[in-house]
């Protein structure tokens, strides 16, 4: 459970990056402003996507691991 909750609470701080990558992407002034926001926001996206993968990751290990035990 605390994994999961950590898990959480830094999915929400890359989502809020992501959403600061995007202000600074809307707001660029020269290109190096603009492509910063854009890896910003392209860094959290994959981030965050990287932190669902992994949760169902866990629960396809935790179902394989329950399914072994039931059918032994």
């Amino acid at each position: 459970m605390e994994d999961n909750l950590s898990d959480i609470v830094v999915g929400l701080m890359m989502a809020v990056f992501g959403l600061i990558g995007l202000f600074l992407v809307a707001g660029a002034a020269d290109a190096e402003m603009y492509v910063f926001g854009l890896a910003l926001s392209a860094f959290a996206v994959c981030f965050d996507f990287g932190l669902i993968r992994r949760y169902y990751d866990r629960q396809d290990v935790a179902r394989a691991a329950v399914r072994e035990h039931t059918h032994v």
